[in-house]
């Protein structure tokens, strides 16, 4: 027997069509009801619930029944992140779906990538803090500058709340529509946090699409320029 991880096992659970749509669905760090994800995976109740199992048994997903409703989600950041890479490699090799859906460009402009923001809009904003130096690349990490702290301050985030001092405050995500980097981390998710509380953009309520505003759009422009 081969000592290690058993990427197979894991692999094959994501490789079922039905569980990729289920997996994918769940990105956004919302939970969502087993019917809800029966109907994005267009299956019925009792096999989606089926699929739902296998995914709680092998750990990628955790479940809460509350009432009659039983609420699934990811069950953690490293499963986003492994579907990240998986859907950038995709998009790489060129294995595309035959028809994309009519939200893939807003999904490609920002989206949620769990707790962050990911897409152009992503990319732009952690592009335009290093530019300016308020956040410092180090390596393969990243580190909010003096200057950055007092930035996040002024922008509405406490920078203890976002753990920016932490290791796992200020990380990057490799996007896998734009094939660059993200903010992803505690301080990424504080910042889409207050986006969405400014109203500069919201949330479709059927995608991971984040929408911003046209005048929520021009604020972020102005103050996350590239």
């Amino acid at each position: 027997m081969k000592d290690g991880p058993n990427i197979a096992l894991v692999a094959a659970l994501i490789g079922d069509t039905a569980r990729a749509d289920i997996l994918s669905s769940l990105m956004d760090g919302r939970a969502l009801t087993v019917g809800e994800l029966a109907r994005t995976a267009d299956i019925g109740l009792p096999t989606a619930s089926a699929h739902v199992s296998k995914l709680e048994d092998a750990g990628l997903v955790v479940s809460v029944r509350q009432g009659r409703n039983r609420y699934v989600r990811l069950s953690g950041a490293d499963v986003v992140h492994t579907l990240e890479s998986l859907m950038l490699l995709a998009e790489r090799t060129g294995h595309r779906r035959v028809r994309t859906g009519p939200r893939e460009p807003a999904l490609r402009e920002a989206r949620t990538c769990y707790d962050h923001l990911g897409g152009a809009r992503g990319i732009q904003l952690l592009e335009s803090l290093v530019k300016r130096g308020l956040v410092e690349r180090k390596g393969d990490g990243l580190s909010l500058s003096g200057v950055g702290e007092k930035f996040v301050c002024d922008f509405g985030i406490d920078p203890d709340a976002a753990g920016v001092k932490e290791g796992t405050g200020c990380v990057t995500c490799l996007d896998w529509s734009e094939r660059k980097d993200h903010l992803a981390g505690r301080l990424g998710a504080a910042f889409l946090t207050r986006i969405l509380s400014l109203k500069w953009a919201r949330r479709d309520k059927s995608s991971r699409a984040v929408l911003f505003t046209a005048n929520g759009l021009h604020e972020f422009n102005f103050l996350f320029p590239v």
